[in-house]
């Protein structure tokens, strides 16, 4: 336990405790606890103190309004899901964000992945435009990987990171002269860090991702020609980007950073900010990149606040596509929004990974690549996302062909008219027991990687995230909360659930072997996947209870 004596009033009333400092141990990826002493310098800890103390009250009173609204749409449906009267005149305005900066004119390309070192360097020389290091769905927030990616970007940064794998075929790995542009994805709101105590309460994780890496990599970013450039994920109002902006102007601020130095990319990933996308804009209005389609939070998103309306039951994951209903509906309207507002609208993650050992497979994979991203640059996207450095030849073949200058904001989409019945139109198609089998499966080994800390892992050919999980309880839950009918006219029960979850762990077995079943965390993720499948009421967000998990012995 490291307590930092300089913060005012010591231990008492006005402090910044900071538990399990010194973890002690030579790091996963080569790192020693000096880089801890670096990472939480006493000037670092009252930058990201003063963050806390500053809008901790706001993150807590807007989480408080998202509680409020998710029991008025559990009461009346979906008539609370619509665009806000107070700011017709916001949507109806003239007006344009500020200027994109010359140098985030073109990102093609993207690659996101947790902030592992090896994972960071492969990433960089990866191709891509930019590269998105995901403190949040990418990235297990034990108190090891949040410092050890605190580090790994401050070397980035530098350009001094390296990595050496070791083991029978030893390899070094360092940076290439040419690399991708560094964006960083600080936790949502709704995520807290119980390893940095400020007077007594925990603080809001993004506070601590955003203020570390700011703190130590803004100024030096600037002197490299760049800049401190973030994604912000699952918003839900522009209530909560206010709340980003000032957080960028008080940070900018007490490091003499000029205002407008921060460059943020808004994921719209929760169904509520698909109604507020011109207020978002608005809000982040000097420090606007654009906005971003999070697609598969997005759909986790349609299930969690339409989940006691029967009405809005999805179909098997797998059918629920880009281009079909609700999807495509906000896809559009975020195209025409940002370009009509001067800012890129950036497109959707490409999952698939490169099967080395089936040609056939990976064909088919490669094939469903290409058609997702022509159909992104297609209808004005101004670049796309991909999650294995594997794809971005493939997404930028696409784009190359197809967008001949770095971005498409003169593509105007005056063309779309998206209104409340297409973003809340319900996806056809139908329910299977392939589908229940498959969500249960998944979900279950994902969570298991996640309390082992392990927050990116490719299954079944897919590079997964936490989304991936919260999709698949998300809608076994719905499932069995509306009895909605499988297309053998059976229904999804609770005991059906969990011998369906037996059967699929000794599937699960069977595939792995016993050596890895044995020393993993299965009976932790069946548990939890049961027991949030079968909850009364649907649990926000799984990470909340999973990460009570994994910091319980820290």
């Amino acid at each position: 336990m490291h307590q930092d004596s300089s913060a005012p009033g010591g231990s008492g009333a006005h402090s910044v405790l900071v538990t399990n400092a010194h973890f002690g141990r030579e790091g996963q990826e080569g790192q020693t606890p000096q880089g801890e002493a670096l990472v939480l310098s006493t000037e670092a800890l009252e930058f990201v103190a003063d963050l806390v103390r500053t809008f901790r009250p706001r993150v807590h009173e807007l989480l408080a309004k998202r509680v409020e609204r998710q029991a008025r749409l559990d009461a009346n449906g979906s008539a609370e899901l619509d665009f806000l009267a107070e700011t017709a005149s916001v949507r109806d305005g003239d007006w344009k964000c500020a200027a994109v900066p010359s140098i985030l004119l073109e990102r093609r390309v993207e690659i996101t992945g947790p902030v592992d070192r090896k994972m960071i360097i492969n990433a960089l020389n990866s191709g891509a435009t930019v590269f998105m290091a995901d403190f949040e769905d990418s990235t297990t927030p034990t108190w090891a990987n949040l410092i050890d990616g605190q580090q790994n970007l401050y070397d980035a940064v530098r350009r001094t990171i390296t990595f050496e794998a070791r083991g029978p075929n030893p390899k070094k790995y360092a940076l290439n002269e040419s690399t991708a542009l560094l964006f960083v994805r600080p936790r949502g709101w709704h995520l807290p860090e119980k390893h940095l105590v400020v007077d007594g309460q925990l603080s809001p994780g993004s506070l601590v991702d955003f203020g570390l890496y700011f703190f130590h990599n803004a100024k030096e970013l600037v002197a490299r020609g760049a800049g401190p450039f973030f994604y912000l994920p699952k918003l839900e109002s522009h209530l909560e980007a206010r709340l980003w902006n000032d957080v960028f102007l008080r940070a900018q601020d007490k490091l003499g950073v000029p205002r407008g130095t921060i460059k943020a990319t808004v994921l719209v990933e929760t169904l509520p900010a698909a109604f507020e996308m011109d207020e978002i804009l608005s809000e982040l209005r000097e420090h606007s990149a654009g906005l971003n389609c999070g697609r598969w939070d997005y759909i986790f998103s349609f299930i969690k606040k339409r989940a006691n309306d029967p009405n809005a039951i999805l179909p098997d994951r797998s059918q629920v596509t880009m281009d079909k209903a609700f999807l495509n509906a906000y896809v559009q309207l975020l195209i025409k929004t940002c370009h009509r507002r001067g800012v890129h609208a950036m497109g959707g993650m490409a999952a698939q990974i490169p099967i080395k050992d089936d040609a056939a497979k990976n064909d088919e994979a490669l094939a469903k690549v290409r058609a997702d991203k022509m159909r992104e640059v297609k209808s004005g996207h101004d670049g796309t996302w991909v999650a294995h450095p594997g794809l971005v030849p493939v997404a930028r073949e696409v784009f190359d062909a197809l967008m001949l200058g770095k971005n498409q904001l003169d593509v105007k989409r005056d063309d779309v008219h998206v209104g409340r019945a297409e973003l809340l139109e319900v996806t056809p198609g139908t329910r299977t027991e392939s589908g229940l089998r498959h969500n249960v499966r998944v979900g279950i080994q994902y969570i298991e990687s996640w309390l082992r800390g392990v927050g990116c892992v490719p299954i079944y050919n897919l590079m997964e995230d936490a989304a991936t999980a919260e999709i698949s309880r998300a809608q076994v839950w719905q499932w069995i909360r509306h009895q909605a009918k499988l297309d053998d006219g059976t229904t999804v029960s609770p005991d059906r659930l969990r011998s369906v979850v037996a059967e699929e762990m000794d599937r699960v077995h069977a595939e792995i072997g016993d050596a890895r079943f044995a020393g993993g965390k299965f009976e932790e993720a069946r548990e939890l996947f049961t027991r949030l499948s079968l909850a009364p009421r649907f649990e926000e967000f799984l990470t909340v209870p999973a990460y009570e998990l994994v910091t319980k012995n820290d």
